[in-house]
């Protein structure tokens, strides 16, 4: 159980995290460069593609063990038996509970993650194949 519910730590998480900024950048500067250079264009392309691909996917993964831990672990039950908690606290752990399970982040993420690699195979298609 507690290999379950370590957090991502150090490089790991880092990676995840640059790898969606540089793919947001990298897709948000293909309008300069589609000014000077188509091959430029691609490789940001390329470049942004991927990085979606590794962060959403990896985004999809996470909200899916979330919300699997609420459900194994009965924790919307938990919250609502909990003595000697104040209301506005146990109002805000069961807002946090129940929406890891109810939450379509990870329907969001699964799209744009299976979407992006859709895009990248018609792109290698594309450029290298046709």
């Amino acid at each position: 159980m507690e290999e379950v519910i370590q957090s991502n730590i150090g490089l790991k998480r880092v990676f995840f995290f640059w790898s969606g900024i540089i793919a947001t950048f990298a897709y948000r500067v293909i309008v300069i460069l589609n000014i000077y250079s188509s091959f430029l264009v691609s490789v940001a392309w390329y470049i942004g593609t991927i990085g979606f691909i590794l962060y959403f996917g990896h985004r999809a993964y996470v909200q899916k063990k979330r919300a699997e831990l609420v459900r194994d672990n009965d924790l919307i039950g938990v919250v609502k038996r909990m003595k000697g908690v104040k209301k506005e606290q146990k109002m805000a752990l069961d807002y946090l509970v129940k929406s890891a399970v109810t939450s379509k982040v990870r329907l969001n993420s699964l799209f744009i993650f299976w979407l992006s690699i859709l895009a990248l195979v018609v792109g290698i298609i594309l450029d290298f194949i046709i």
